[in-house]
C-alpha cells in the first residue's frame, strides 16, 4: 500500500505540475484569444469594414489562436506535437485545393469589402448582369434585375471581370436618336426638341443638354440628343422624351422616315400566254 502511495505521489510530482501549466495554458490563451477576437471587431468595425468580413475575420484569428494554444498545452504535457502539425499541415492543404473555387471567391469577397467598387443599393453591370446590389456577401453577391429577378455572382466573376457602376456619380446621361426628313427643316426640329427638354424638370441644366445634328444618312438627317438626369430618373426621362417628341414632330409637320420598299409582281406566266394567243 505504501508502495502504491509512494507511486501516485511521485505521477502527481512529476505530471501534477505539468498538467496544471497545461490548463493554465489552455485557460489563459483561450481568454487571450477572446480578448484578441474582441479587438479585430473593435479595429475593423471602427475602420467601417463590411460586417460580414468583421465577423469572419475575428471567428478566424480566434480559432488559429485556439489551435495554437492547443498544441502548446499538448506540448507541456509532453506529447508529442510534430505529428499533429503535421497532420493539420496536410489537412490544410487537401482542403486547400478541394475548394479552390470558393477560396477563390472568398479572396475576391475579401477585395470587393475592402476596396468597395460597388455598395449596397448600387445599380452596376458586371460578370454579364446588370441590376442592383442588394447584399455583399464573403463568396457572392446578390443582385436584383429590372424585372425583379434575384441573381447571385460569385465574387471571383465580379472581380475578373469589368465592373460599370452607374450610381457612384449620381448623374447618368440620356443618350437618343431621332430622324427628320431630308426635306424638313433642321432648326424647326431643334428648337421643338429644345422646347420640350427645357419643359422636364427631370433634367439637369449642369451639364448642359446636346442637341446636335450626328449624321446624314440614307433616308434620313439624324439628331444625337443627350440630357443628363439623376440616375433614378434615367429610364422615367427616357420614355418620356420619345414621346413628347414624336408627338411634337407630328404636330408640327416634322416627318420621321422609316424604310419603304417597292415590290414589283412579274407574271411570266400570263407574258407567255398574251404571245401565243
Amino acid at each position: 500500500m505504501e508502495a502504491m502511495l509512494d507511486k501516485i505521489y511521485q505521477l502527481l510530482t512529476v505530471y501534477g505540475l505539468k498538467v496544471l501549466a497545461a490548463l493554465a495554458i489552455f485557460f489563459i490563451g483561450r481568454w487571450v484569444a477572446g480578448g484578441v477576437r474582441k479587438l479585430v471587431e473593435r479595429i475593423m468595425t471602427k475602420g467601417k469594414v463590411e460586417h460580414t468580413l468583421v465577423t469572419f475575420t475575428s471567428n478566424m484569428a480566434y480559432i488559429g489562436l485556439l489551435v495554437f494554444i492547443v498544441i502548446a498545452a499538448l506540448g507541456q504535457l509532453g506529447i508529442q506535437t510534430t505529428s499533429f502539425i503535421a497532420i493539420l499541415g496536410a489537412a490544410g492543404l487537401a482542403v486547400g485545393l478541394a475548394l479552390q473555387g470558393a477560396l477563390s471567391n472568398f479572396a475576391a469577397g475579401f477585395l470587393l469589402i475592402i476596396f468597395r467598387p460597388f455598395k449596397v443599393g448600387d445599380l452596376i453591370e458586371a460578370a454579364g448582369v446588370f441590376g442592383v446590389v442588394e447584399a455583399i456577401q464573403i463568396f457572392t453577391t446578390q443582385l436584383k434585375t429590372a424585372d425583379n429577378k434575384t441573381v447571385i455572382v460569385p465574387n471571383a466573376k465580379l472581380t475578373d471581370d469589368n465592373i460599370v457602376n452607374w450610381t457612384v456619380k449620381g448623374t447618368r446621361r440620356v443618350d437618343m436618336v431621332f430622324g427628320i426628313g431630308y426635306d424638313d427643316d433642321i432648326d424647326k426640329a431643334r428648337s421643338l426638341m429644345a422646347d420640350i427638354i427645357a419643359e422636364d424638370s427631370r433634367i439637369l441644366k449642369t451639364p448642359e443638354p446636346q442637341i446636335s445634328v450626328s449624321e446624314l444618312a440614307d433616308s434620313s438627317v439624324n439628331f444625337v440628343v443627350r440630357p443628363w438626369v439623376k440616375v433614378e430618373d434615367y429610364w422615367g426621362v427616357f420614355f418620356d422624351l420619345t414621346e413628347k417628341i414624336k408627338k411634337a414632330f407630328d404636330a408640327n409637320g416634322v416627318s420621321i422616315p422609316f424604310p419603304q420598299r417597292d415590290v414589283h409582281v412579274y407574271r411570266h406566266g400570263a407574258e407567255v400566254q398574251e404571245k401565243s394567243a
